[in-house]
């Protein structure tokens, strides 16, 4: 089992000295996380998501921490491909260095970002993309592994070139893919990369899209292989938060999932909702369903979720976080792995969450849950 951080950069904040808050703050984090023995840093790609997700540059944010630790890996969760966005022969430059200066620390996810916002900032129609995505995803190993490269494809063209460095991993780093879909996960395990299963869905959904992705992975086609390592693997989201007063933590868990939720439906729907106004929400945000039970409804990707939340008793058998005590969160990563996951990836970093939860979340997680499971 692994266990790591996800980063979106998350902001209510977003003045100048917001964002610089938030950058350090998820340096400061990760430095902890490396010393109470997490696995993964992860860090997703998104431009124009104001509040949502200011993690613009991962490839900077992440030389930064792997050049502040030692034995921490870092992953891009993932790179978006577009060429306007991120031309492959860059990906596979900055990534090799990267690789080369972390001593091959390095694990590397593709996909096509998440918005229209995003894919129009760079001219692209986002439903227009999974091929050019998936002609750049086949290209970029080839760059690290060919000494001269030549590509005349459909949406990228490239002259004989020699094209240096070539990454310290042999072959090359681990790759996956974003999935949030049915369709991904099949697509993740035909290409015979690992799938990073971002959505709240919980275990239920998680086992489901489990079985997906291994039937997948194990009828592929060797041929359709993306790279040259093939990696099975299944990296579930974990929302957690972790303090010895688990109302306290359920209470900021909700808060900082609701900013996630607002925050993404903004730019999903182009502005039709509004964007979260933290400063605005009743202490409480759960809501009378109208059949005895308390809720909180949203929606984020394409899941639809509805959340109990009447029985604190019950909080464990939520099938969203894992926002309470350390008890709380071992019992719902050992749900996650029951699921299928091979990986927990934990999401504290959310909008309204303060700093100092974030690290006894890290604190707690590392001294009381990590141990566990290894």
């Amino acid at each position: 089992m692994k266990f790591s951080l996800i980063y979106e950069a998350q902001t209510a904040d977003t003045s100048r000295a917001g964002d610089a808050r938030v950058l350090n703050e998820i340096v400061e984090q990760a430095i902890l996380a490396e010393e109470v023995g997490f696995d993964v840093i992860w860090a997703v790609e998104h431009t124009a998501l104001e509040q949502y997700a200011h993690m613009s540059v991962p490839e900077t944010v992440l030389a930064f921490i792997a050049g502040r630790t030692s034995r921490i890996h870092v992953g891009h969760g993932v790179i978006c491909l577009p060429p306007n966005m991120n031309h492959p022969v860059k990906v596979a430059e900055r990534c090799a260095a990267l690789d080369i200066l972390s001593n091959g620390r390095l694990q590397v996810g593709f996909g096509k970002g998440g918005t229209q916002q995003e894919s129009g900032t760079f001219g692209y129609d986002l439903e227009k993309l999974p091929p050019m995505i998936d002609e750049a995803m086949r290209l970029v190993p080839r760059i690290w592994m060919e000494d001269l490269v030549e590509h005349h494809g459909e949406f990228i063209d490239i002259p004989p070139r020699p094209i240096h460095p070539k990454p310290l991993q042999d072959p090359h780093p681990p790759l996956y893919m974003a999935c949030t879909r049915d369709s991904t996960l099949n697509d993740a395990g035909a290409r015979g990369i690992g799938a990073l299963v971002l959505g709240f869905g919980g275990p239920e959904q998680v086992a489901k899209k489990n079985a997906i992705y291994r039937e997948a992975y194990k009828k592929r086609n060797p041929a359709e292989q993306v790279g040259y390592r093939p990696t099975e693997h299944l990296a579930a989201l974990c929302p957690a938060i972790v303090l010895e007063d688990g109302q306290e933590a359920r209470r900021i868990g909700l808060r900082g999932q609701r900013f996630f939720m607002e925050s993404i439906a903004y730019w999903n729907t182009n502005g039709e909702t509004p964007m979260p106004e933290p400063d605005t929400w009743p202490d409480d945000l759960t809501v009378d369903a109208g059949d005895g039970t308390s809720v909180i409804k949203s929606a984020i990707g394409a899941e639809r979720i509805s959340v109990d939340f009447s029985d604190p008793s019950m909080a464990l058998l939520n099938p969203n976080h894992a926002y309470g005590t350390v008890d709380d969160c071992i019992g719902y990563v050992n749900r996650l792995i029951e699921a299928g996951a091979d990986e927990i990836l934990f999401l504290n970093q959310m909008g309204t969450v303060p700093q100092w939860a974030m690290m006894e979340t890290i604190r707690n997680i590392g001294k009381h849950v990590i141990p566990k499971f290894r």
